[in-house]
């Protein structure tokens, strides 16, 4: 979607929404939080992305801690706008990967995307 002529610029160049929802354990869907308790939690992968991408020189980004981003069998996610980019991520390396190659370079990270119409995996 095109931004109208009247629309002011961005605020920040990309806004990034990681869910860090919890849900009861053994709740059918799961939740971004409890899958991502290997790598210590949704709001540890978080706040590594932030302190990330000021030590790879980004800014104007802004890496918000979102309710259910309603993708919960793929979790942990997170969607990068204004692009709308939707990825899955388990680790600190998917975040500097992530980061390195589409906040910083523009590109994409294929092996992580996530896209409109794919379906849950079967358990």
């Amino acid at each position: 979607m095109a931004a109208a002529p009247s629309d002011p610029p961005l605020f920040y160049a990309r806004h990034i929404f990681m869910c860090t929802n919890v849900r009861p354990e053994g709740h059918p869907r799961g939740s971004c939080s409890a899958r991502a308790a290997e790598a210590g939690g949704v709001e540890k992968l978080r706040a590594y992305m932030r302190e990330k991408a000021k030590q790879l020189g980004i800014e104007s980004i802004r890496c918000n801690a979102s309710g259910c981003l309603d993708r919960c069998e793929f979790g942990p996610n997170m969607v990068i706008y204004p692009e709308g980019v939707w990825y899955r991520y388990e680790s600190t390396q998917d975040i500097d990967e992530i980061l390195e190659t589409h906040v910083k370079n523009g590109g994409r990270v294929g092996r992580l995307m996530l896209q409109p119409d794919q379906l849950p995996p079967k358990h």
